[in-house]
């Protein structure tokens, strides 16, 4: 059933594709941004997106991608930059991106407040609407958005219909299958009947999509950290410009991974809290550690340690879902998978492999700085070799949906050092445009097997183990959380 689906949709893009070149471009190739075109051949996702939309009815879609794709070329939408749009447009802080809802969809905030109708920047307002999609949509492609109307002390000379309704057709034509709801907030009386059109711009099947919500309601969609206080939320975020404030990504705890001493503390911590040994990490440097503090009843050479615990925990990993990179190749290539709060925070490891012939300097970052424990967090990885990042909740801290890890990598000259030093150097000059980027969403997994490799806290006793029997459990260990109920 599954495979007849997916044939199906393969037959439905490539005939979009192929009646699109025919009947759209082959005649009018100025019509639209040859980028534009190209990915449309390229990009299966963006395809099926104006197909969705349409309920995979061809005609809708190739009349659909026709307007979509003129707006797009009218608009320079693949050359908009933020130096695209004034500087006082951003300044203000009418529009930007910044927290997360409760489905982990990004918010999109639209403070109404500070729009003020007038023909002369209308334009530049609607720059800036796409700039932000466009940016989302090449970073996120494909994950929804969730707008937020903030109508709070809002007037009447805010109310600016067409501006309204290039917002609802962003989402109807421009960008498909992007928006997951509009919560709107603190809506004046005085609006009822503009609002009342915008269900009709909408149409039947996106008036659902429509959340109209007070103090009270706002929390059923968005938490209390991600709203602001006259919300009734937490967030003490204030916008400000510049930078540019969207992915609100910030340095994990153990950047680059502890010293001895903070191991020690860590483990101490640990166990006054839980009454175990944790495996906090798998690095080559950290299993040596381990394993210098168990009793081992042959000595071995620093090599052989490393060597046998690196094959025997390797030999555990899962095959996991890769995003292929021009630098690195991550793994998983989407969502990070942890363990629910019944069956206890479990870590969960990010495997990063080299394709290049240099050096890759590599940084994590997360959008909840103080919940995870990063290791290591900053550092590079050699070519063609493989560094595993373990990610673990710090100070019980519950994982979120609605946290984000980042994934930063660049390629480093040969001769370039690879110390802390260096590589904090390295990332002050690097060019932006050098800079490869991947996301990762958080993901809870409830009573079933995870599809990332997960450590579990206090799957080792190690005070009176030796090395073998590290492994030993830990193979045990796997070999009950993979026998484990569907």
């Amino acid at each position: 059933m599954a495979e007849c689906q997916a044939q199906n949709k393969a037959k439905l893009i490539s005939e979009t594709r192929r009646r699109f070149e025919a009947e759209y471009v082959t005649d009018k190739p100025d019509k639209y941004d040859p980028r534009d075109v190209k990915r449309l051949q390229q990009d299966d996702n963006w395809v099926e997106s104006y197909l969705l939309w349409r309920h995979d009815v061809v005609d809708e879609t190739l009349k659909m991608l026709d307007e979509s794709f003129q707006w797009r070329k009218e608009m320079a939408v693949n050359d908009l930059t933020e130096y695209s749009i004034p500087r006082w447009l951003l300044e203000i802080g009418g529009i930007y991106l910044h927290g997360y809802d409760k489905e982990g969809n990004k918010l999109l905030w639209i403070r109404v407040k500070y729009h003020v109708k007038d023909h002369k920047t209308i334009l530049d307002k609607k720059k800036l609407i796409a700039f932000w999609l466009e940016r989302y949509a090449k970073r996120e492609n494909g994950k929804p958005i969730t707008v937020m109307f903030d109508l709070s002390e809002t007037g009447i000379n805010s109310i600016d219909m067409d501006f309204v309704r290039f917002i609802i057709n962003c989402f109807k034509i421009y960008y498909p299958k992007y928006l997951s709801k509009i919560v709107i907030f603190d809506m004046p009386w005085i609006m009822n009947a503009a609002f009342r059109i915008v269900k009709s711009w909408l149409g039947p099947e996106a008036v659902s999509l429509l959340k109209f919500t007070s103090k009270n309601e706002v929390q059923d969609y968005v938490s209390v950290e991600y709203l602001p206080p006259h919300m009734g939320g937490t967030d003490p975020f204030k916008y400000s410009y510049p930078p540019l404030v969207d992915d609100d990504f910030q340095t994990p705890l153990c950047e680059n991974g502890p010293i001895a001493s903070e191991d020690e503390a860590s483990s101490k911590e640990d166990i006054e809290s839980d009454g175990k040994d944790t495996l906090e990490t798998i690095s080559n440097e950290e299993q040596t550690s381990l394993l210098k503090k168990i009793n081992l009843s042959e000595p071995t050479s620093k090599a052989e340690e490393n060597e046998k615990v690196d094959s025997k925990i390797k030999a555990f990993k899962k095959p996991l879902s890769v995003f292929k990179g021009p630098l690195l190749h991550i793994s998983p290539a989407e969502e990070l998978y942890f363990g629910s709060a019944e069956s206890g925070e479990k870590k969960t490891l990010i495997v990063l492999t080299n394709v290049t012939k240099n050096v890759v300097a590599f940084k994590v970052r997360t959008t909840a700085p103080e919940k995870y424990r990063v290791k290591p967090s900053n550092s590079s990885c050699d070519p063609g070799a493989s560094v595993d990042i373990v990610v673990s909740p710090h100070g019980g801290l519950t994982v979120s949906a609605q946290d984000r890890f980042l994934i930063m990598a660049a390629e480093m000259e040969q001769s370039s050092g690879t110390g802390p030093a260096e590589l904090t150097q390295f990332w002050k000059e690097v060019p932006r445009n050098k800079v490869m980027e991947h996301r990762l969403r958080c993901h809870i997994v409830e009573n079933s097997k995870p599809n990332t490799l997960t450590l579990k806290d206090g799957a080792f006793n190690m005070s009176d183990k030796t090395s073998e029997d590290m492994c030993l459990q830990f193979a045990n260990s796997r070999r009950e959380s993979d026998c484990s109920p569907p």
